[in-house]
């Protein structure tokens, strides 16, 4: 069984630390376990029952009501929350427990009903980016089982990629980007998404995929001549330099636009270098897209 730190139960649910505790010492609802150092810890039951106290609480009930409920009626609470912000919250938090219970059958089925319903670029922005967000941030402090990333990011994936196959080719630009993921870096859906909206937008793609060596990219710049290059960075391995890479990208892509956006992107404080454009934000990417299209 998975055990979760306070910090995680802060990412995951949008409620501070600080509530958390206050929460514990006011109600019942909540019974952390501790180490033989003292240091909190929660498991998966605890995970999911704290999900839906927090998704009430954000649209206005009191936590002493919650505090009353049983399961039921904090499910059937949750089921009536009727405005379209909190109907999407509600799918976010569904999709985080079916993959703690690694229950795909229930998730795939919560996707392919949002996306028939929503569409596929709606539903990426709408529920599987914001679940995305999540648990990057709890996969980067190692409490989720890797096992768990990888069944559902695949169920992700294959829901863009019909989606990218489904695109009706109507290339309305001479523009041409070239998107690639560089050595070390695995996490494929933020690049998949980006060729998707290039590509509905009729924007000519050339996609190399994920952990690419620089020298591979140079080939194809130097074949194809594409306009940009564009790399979104999520969570590379250990052994991944940006500096180096920044100063390789330079040496090598010669006059090329370089885009990079993801989590790398966001936090990167040193000085960018010439010709390299940092979108820290999907507005910023979005902007972007605009400006080439």
């Amino acid at each position: 069984m998975n055990t979760y730190t306070i910090k995680d139960l802060e990412n995951l649910t949008g409620v501070k630390a600080h509530t958390i505790r206050i929460w514990e010492q006011r109600y019942n609802f909540l019974k952390p376990r501790r180490t033989q150092t003292n240091i909190r810890y929660y498991n998966s039951e605890e995970l999911k029952k704290i999900l839906n106290i927090a998704l009430l609480n954000k649209y206005g009930y009191k936590i002493s009501h919650i505090d009353r409920m049983n399961e039921n009626d904090i499910r059937e609470k949750i089921l009536s929350l009727s405005n379209p912000e909190s109907q999407t919250d509600r799918i976010i938090n569904d999709l985080v427990q079916y993959m703690i219970d690694l229950d795909l059958d229930l998730f795939e089925d919560i996707l392919d009903d949002y996306i028939k319903s929503k569409g596929i670029e709606k539903s990426i922005s709408q529920i599987i980016f914001p679940f995305m967000e999540r648990i990057g941030m709890l996969w980067i402090t190692d409490h989720i089982n890797p096992a768990q990333e990888h069944l559902v990011t695949n169920i992700i994936r294959q829901k863009l990629i019909v989606g990218i196959q489904n695109i009706v080719s109507r290339i309305s630009t001479k523009q041409n980007v070239l998107l690639f993921l560089p050595e070390g870096e695995y996490h494929e859906l933020g690049l998949l998404y980006m060729n998707y909206l290039l590509r509905n937008r009729g924007i000519s793609t050339l996609y190399l995929g994920a952990n690419v060596p620089t020298n591979d990219v140079e080939y194809v710049i130097n074949l194809k001549k594409p306009d940009y290059l564009y790399t979104h960075l999520t969570s590379v391995s250990h052994g991944f330099n940006f500096d180096k890479f920044l100063l390789q990208a330079s040496r090598k892509f010669g006059e090329t636009p370089l885009i990079i956006s993801g989590r790398l992107a966001s936090s990167y404080e040193q000085k960018i270098p010439p010709r390299f454009h940092f979108k820290r934000s999907l507005q910023e990417v979005m902007e972007f897209i605009s400006s080439i299209h």
